[in-house]
């Protein structure tokens, strides 16, 4: 079986709060740097918080590193836990300490780091909580649930002099940087147009009724700053990503990395001017509440970003599925993979190919070791803008109004690009037997952003979208 007993669980319990000094979370100094016991060679402590899915990935990725070792796990439910634990053990590696609850964790001063991979909603908290707690942190994307957390991970980073890389691995991946530079130096011209694609397809997750709280999940604990609402296996593992409560829909989940690189191609290190969504949830009718198809449109004056989301079956666009396709006046690069991409000339000849992977977990270590976060390829003010955008269109689609397709859209004033983009999702539906003639979207309004106060103009419940009422003492002041 792949839960600790509870003597185990509470073996390894008691042994962590023994390790512990005294203090408490939020209470380590703003100067404060991890302990170091001896040589720089020596290997940094990291904390894994948040272990199904995602979060394996991070417990694999710093064992497999000489200069880390993972000291401590935790999950809310005890059956995750107790499979990583045994993962860890099985690796040949020391035990790992075992938490239910990351504020015990946190009060642990022999950790240097944590790793998060918790459900979107437990980013920013858990992130800030342990920065102030004198801890370097590595956070999943997107690295907040709504645009304020992002903006406060930023200011608590700087404030405690932490090292917090965001989860957005292209950054660290050569080919993608190496392409970036490409576009940056101008083999393409005037970047005019930066395109992010999420074409991944989604099935149905059905309806559920809500019933009891499995054995050994901490359900309190992992609502967290969320709402109190009953138990549901379609709002938890995994399926929370469609949840407005939890997740961000897929453009916060697989779309973020492809709007990472649209926003790192137009070389914008503010949010934009404008925005505005458009979308559904088509094909089905189950318990998710995100739109599996979604067109996102930002303003940023001189250049555009226009993101797409689709989640049923569908055909690449210019061969790319899950990835970019930057326009420059002088030709395009269309990013194919996280680690590959192909420049073009206006003629359709390949000018240029790029390749080669890179160490997003490694590079964390080391910026963690130098005390630099300017080594970061993903800073969290990198990630934070990223996911902020995942937002902004969130909120604009959240705003929207039913809109049938049988009549004729204006929406984009005197935007082709914007009319040939709809008109391509129009038939993606179609293809995909949606009868448009019977058939409504969300039409959201077109939002005007301070990208500098980081608020909307003259729309207050656009604004109110930015945050959430937090349930105490989970709170992102």
């Amino acid at each position: 079986m792949g839960q600790l007993t509870r003597r185990d669980f509470l073996e390894r319990s008691l042994a962590a709060a023994a390790a512990a000094l005294a203090g408490s979370v939020g209470e380590e100094r703003a100067d404060a740097v991890p302990r170091r016991r001896g040589s720089p060679n020596e290997r940094i402590a990291v904390a894994c918080i948040g272990l199904h899915g995602r979060g394996m990935d991070h417990v694999r990725g710093f064992m497999s590193r000489k200069d880390a070792e993972v000291v401590a796990l935790c999950d809310v439910d005890e059956s995750v836990l107790g499979n990583a634990v045994r993962a860890v053990d099985k690796s040949g590696r020391p035990a790992p300490q075992a938490f239910q609850d990351l504020r015990r964790l946190l009060e642990d001063k022999t950790i240097d780091a944590v790793s998060i991979a918790t459900p979107n909603h437990w980013h920013a908290l858990a992130a800030i909580w342990a920065m102030q707690a004198g801890k370097d942190v590595y956070v999943e994307k997107p690295v907040s649930h709504n645009l304020r957390e992002g903006r406060r991970m930023v200011e608590a980073a700087r404030r405690y002099g932490r090292i917090c890389q965001a989860g957005t691995q292209i950054r660290s991946q050569r080919g993608a940087q190496e392409a970036i530079a490409f576009i940056h130096a101008g083999h393409i011209g005037k970047v005019t147009l930066s395109r992010g694609l999420c074409y991944k397809r989604r099935d149905s997750i059905g309806k559920k009724p809500d019933g009891p709280v499995p054995p050994g999940v901490d359900y309190d604990l992992w609502l967290g700053p969320a709402p109190v609402r009953p138990f549901n296996p379609n709002r938890f593992h995994y399926n929370w990503h469609w949840n407005w409560d939890y997740g961000n829909g897929d453009l916060g989940n697989q779309g973020v990395h492809q709007m990472d690189v649209a926003r790192w191609a137009l070389g914008k290190d503010t949010l934009p001017a404008g925005v505005m969504a458009l979308g559904g949830r088509f094909g089905y009718a189950d318990d998710g509440q995100t739109p599996n198809t979604e067109l996102c449109f930002y303003d940023y004056g001189d250049s555009h970003l226009i993101f797409e989301v689709r989640g049923l079956k569908t055909e690449p666009l210019q061969g790319v599925t899950i990835g970019n396709l930057i326009y420059g006046t002088e030709g395009m690069v269309a990013f194919t993979s996280y680690s590959t991409a192909v420049a073009f000339d206006n003629a359709g000849n390949t000018i240029a190919r790029f390749s080669g992977e890179g160490d997003h977990y490694g590079n964390f270590l080391d910026a963690v070791r130098s005390r630099r976060s300017s080594d970061l390829t993903a800073d969290i003010l990198e990630g934070h803008l990223s996911s902020a955008l995942c937002h902004l269109g969130n909120i604009s689609y959240r705003l929207g109004r039913p809109q049938p397709f049988s009549a004729k859209t204006q929406a984009f004033g005197d935007d082709k690009e914007a009319y040939a983009t709809f008109a391509r999702f129009e038939q993606h539906l179609a293809d995909n037997g949606i009868t448009l003639q019977e058939t409504d979207y969300f039409l959201g309004p077109r939002l005007k952003f301070d990208p500098h106060a980081e608020r909307f103009a003259h729309a207050p419940q656009a604004n109110a979208l930015c945050t959430r009422h937090y349930r105490s003492p989970f709170v992102v002041a």
